[in-house]
């Protein structure tokens, strides 16, 4: 979707997120004083040096200088563009991110809603066709014959699609929907020769849905022996194949806290473990687990279980699954791998064994340094030099794809007791951390800055800059931000200084006022008299700009000036408009 993103939009919404929440979810942080510190994810170190403020909304390593507010954050360590971050925040928040930019992008979200409405109505057609359809009968057969309850059945949407070539086209078209739009949502398959023909015909069908319910996509279980097997919704404006899981909605509705998820393979996998009561199942949509969806399972849990079958497949796939996983290995998380008898699969086995011996299997399942090790060790002859040389060339790409942690470093154990594997492995580390969020720099030498930093470390400062009259004629760099900075904090008081700084994003002014923000006072907040330094702050910035113009009125006038007070005036340049403070 294009189209600008309005400003007060971000604003509201990094006002109502918590960088905190963001972050954790991603890192483990531990409460610092005021802040919260961890090692920091964008380099490898081993004492924490990434700081988070709570109240600035505001992340900063001292070690390797990343820093950022959650959209900043998202972007670095999801690597996605701005628009996908301001997406990605308010699809966590619940919210719609509106556009603006003309005709154009109104049309695409309008396009949007729309795809989203059909979709919704296909949904309700398909489940009144499982109640209502002359042929009805045999959907609910297979239903039946797979244990499923009806109750179940209702709470997943699950539905039917009839053998009828356009039956779903005809009755969303008498409903005023357009045959591209119902294209677009991927409803419809267009045969040789331009025909339009329904893309679900003869299949038990499983709506797919986003994390607000909604339904984006469809999964179809053939009845009989056609093919494909299953099918799913191509790729559409609202639905991404290596994005999405299948269940994850419903697990969350489930439960406010989920302790554990499990990656299986099919649909009815994921139901047959939610009709036993193991409400914690989801699965991938004919794509193999993707970076993706990595992130987003972390986002809610720190323990997750693959589980496949146990022949050549399931383990290529556990195989895939591990490498795209890798980078999200870190200390607190545990990811498990549990392989099936050959033969079942989860929704068989947890039919014939229940759901509590089914559960100890998860309990049980292989972390993942075990599995990764035996899968490389069995590579390789370790009796001999050259199978611990070709160990460390298989390890070593793998291991280079994770962050330093004590989970790491379980892996090179595991895979040779301490020798050579470990000293090839060995990454450089970086600075220890500062062990508080803020630069060691006085800023007092410029007050411009200084002010700033005072500004966006207690933004309600603003209230006390007195009337922007008495700024007018004060010409140094800087002062114009600053007097920018007080005028969105008087109108926003609630704003944090992460969300105000977002305002600069892509201007000059970005990178200076990031690393002001990074700034805190040398004696502890509690201890510091944020409303007299500020307001002594400003009485130098009005005292050196009296200085300035005094000394500018002089020369004007054809008075000489002493060396001095001509060193002075080089010492503090004219600012002009649109000027950042000069970086520290």
């Amino acid at each position: 979707m294009s189209g600008r993103i309005p400003q007060g939009f971000i604003d509201q919404l990094l006002a109502r997120t918590d960088l905190v929440e963001v972050i954790g979810a991603r890192v483990p942080l531990k409460k610092q004083g005021r802040e919260f510190a961890a090692c920091c994810p964008f380099h490898n170190e081993k004492s924490p040096s990434f700081y988070v403020s709570p109240s600035k909304q505001f992340f900063h390593c001292f070690g390797c200088g990343a820093h950022g507010n959650a959209l900043g954050f998202l972007m670095d360590y999801e690597h996605l563009a701005f628009p996908e971050a301001v997406e990605e925040l308010a699809r966590s928040a619940g919210i719609e991110v509106p556009r603006e930019g003309g005709s154009a992008a109104a049309g695409q979200q309008d396009q949007y809603a729309e795809i989203l409405h059909w979709l919704a109505r296909a949904d309700q057609w398909f489940r009144q066709q499982l109640r209502h359809h002359p042929e009805r009968a045999r959907p609910i057969e297979y239903l039946r014959g797979r244990g499923l309850a009806g109750a179940l059945a209702a709470e997943f949407g699950i539905g039917y699609a009839p053998p009828e070539r356009d039956a779903l086209l005809q009755a969303l078209l008498a409903e005023g929907a357009t045959r591209k739009l119902l294209l677009a949502a991927g409803l419809l398959a267009e045969r040789d020769g331009g025909t339009l023909v329904d893309r679900f015909r003869g299949r038990v069908m499983f709506p797919i849905r986003d994390r607000r319910g909604r339904t984006i996509a469809f999964g179809g279980r053939v009845l009989g022996d056609g093919q494909p097997k299953y099918l799913n919704s191509p790729e559409t404006p609202v639905f991404h194949k290596g994005r999405e899981l299948y269940g994850l909605y419903e697990a969350r509705m489930a439960a406010r806290q989920i302790g554990r998820l499990v990656v299986v393979e099919g649909y009815m996998d994921v139901v047959m473990l939610a009709q036993h009561g193991l409400r914690c199942a989801v699965a991938t949509l004919g794509t193999s687990t993707t970076a993706e969806h990595a992130e987003k399972l972390f986002r809610i849990t720190h323990d997750i279980v693959f589980c496949f079958d146990g022949d050549r497949a399931g383990r290529e796939a556990a195989w895939r699954a591990l490498e795209n996983v890798l980078p999200q290995v870190r200390d607190g998380r545990r990811i498990g791998f549990l392989f099936l008898p050959d033969g079942e699969d989860p929704d068989s086995l947890v039919q014939q064994e229940g759901a509590e011996a089914f559960a100890a299997r998860l309990d049980g399942a292989l972390p993942l340094t075990d599995y990764l090790a035996e899968r490389l060790r069995a590579q390789v002859n370790l009796n001999t030099d050259e199978g611990a040389a070709r160990l460390m060339e298989l390890a070593k790409p793998l291991l280079e794809r994770m962050p330093d942690s004590p989970a790491r470093d379980l892996l090179v154990q595991a895979l040779d007791r301490g020798s050579v594997l470990r000293r090839h492995t060995r990454l450089q580390q970086a600075p220890a951390g500062v062990g508080e969020f803020r630069r060691k720099v006085d800023y007092r030498k410029s007050p411009v800055r200084h002010a700033i930093a005072l500004l966006l470390a207690e933004p309600a400062l603003a209230a006390e800059a007195g009337e922007r009259s008495s700024y007018a004629r004060i010409d140094a760099p800087g002062v114009d931000l600053l007097l920018e900075l007080i005028d969105i904090f008087r109108d926003s008081p609630h704003l944090p200084a992460g969300a105000a700084v977002e305002r600069y994003r892509g201007t000059a002014r970005q990178r200076p006022l990031e690393r002001l923000l990074a700034w805190a006072p040398e004696v502890p907040a509690n201890e510091f008299d944020w409303q007299q330094e500020f307001r002594d702050t400003l009485a130098r910035i009005r005292a050196l700009g009296d200085r300035r113009r005094q000394l500018m009125d002089r020369l004007a006038r054809g008075e000489r000036l002493e060396a001095e007070e001509l060193d002075w005036l080089r010492s503090v340049p004219a600012g002009n408009a649109g000027s950042p403070p000069q970086e520290p």
